[in-house]
């Protein structure tokens, strides 16, 4: 996303729909809301045209199994099959797994604009560079999912496709989802890096221990639910918080809206 044009650095009142941050940028509700959607449908468009081959993603899953071994945290299936006999459990993952990465991201976005405005083009910035390097993992690392290992013959890691047995609302497997979705894009985990993103802005604003406890637990819920559904490895959610954390980095160096000088008052 553009860090610099959506502002005005006048001391004019802002135009309707302005906010005006403390060095004097401007920043408009209804233009982030534009960028974000059209940001949004460059990266799902790239993100599900980009399919591969399934070979590929087959041997980078067996890689990322031995990387894990090695390090002695394979142990996705077993986590799986201990809460596969309540079916709640399931099933509320299920309906994590598919709503929350978006419905909590966008709140946390919205707050963020309206009580603690200065900081929304930073953390803005880092969401928006974060997931365009989430893009290239998908481009350059397809990664088939544990749940999917099965299909292709590695039914002896007995993951089970919780979506597939316990079905929500939605499905990787329905007809028009299986045909648009890049069910390869695993490598980094964006549920993962989302949901740290919404703790970091939020652990670093809210005032109560417990409502700030809360909030770094969202990342630690997130990863137990792509594991817990066979969507993705350890080490994808490892990739989706490192790739925020070089986001963050690359977002200081260049935003300058609500960062320079507060503008004198009086």
């Amino acid at each position: 996303m553009a860090t610099g044009t959506e502002f005005e650095t006048v001391p004019a009142r802002p135009k309707r729909g302005g906010r005006r941050l403390r060095d004097g940028a401007v920043i408009y509700w209804w233009l982030e809301i534009v960028m974000i959607l059209g940001y949004y449908f460059v990266y799902s468009a790239i993100r599900n045209t980009n399919k591969s081959d399934p070979s590929e993603a087959l041997h980078n899953a067996r890689t990322i199994i031995g990387w894990e071994k090695h390090l002695g945290i394979f142990h996705e299936a077993r986590l799986e099959h201990w809460v596969l006999h309540v079916k709640a459990i399931v099933i509320a993952c299920n309906y994590y797994y598919g709503s929350l990465h978006f419905v909590v991201t966008i709140g946390v976005a919205i707050v963020l604009f309206r009580k603690w405005s200065d900081d929304y083009p930073l953390w803005r910035n880092t969401l928006a560079v974060s997931t365009g390097l989430a893009l290239i993992g998908f481009s350059t690392y397809p990664l088939m999912p544990p749940r999917l290992l099965g299909q292709f013959g590695l039914t002896h890691y007995h993951f089970v496709d919780t979506l597939d047995r316990y079905p929500t609302f939605w499905s990787f497997d329905s007809g028009a989802v299986s045909r648009i979705s890049n069910q390869f894009a695993a490598m980094p985990s964006v549920h993962c890096c989302w949901a740290l993103w919404c703790a970091c802005v939020l652990v670093s604003h809210l005032k109560r221990p417990a409502a700030r406890a809360a909030a770094a637990l969202y990342p630690v819920a997130t990863v137990a639910v792509i594991v817990l559904t066979a969507n993705h490895y350890f080490l994808d959610a490892v990739g989706g918080f490192a790739i925020l954390g070089i986001g963050y980095l690359v977002s200081q160096r260049v935003t300058r809206a609500g960062r320079r000088a507060p503008v004198p008052t009086g």
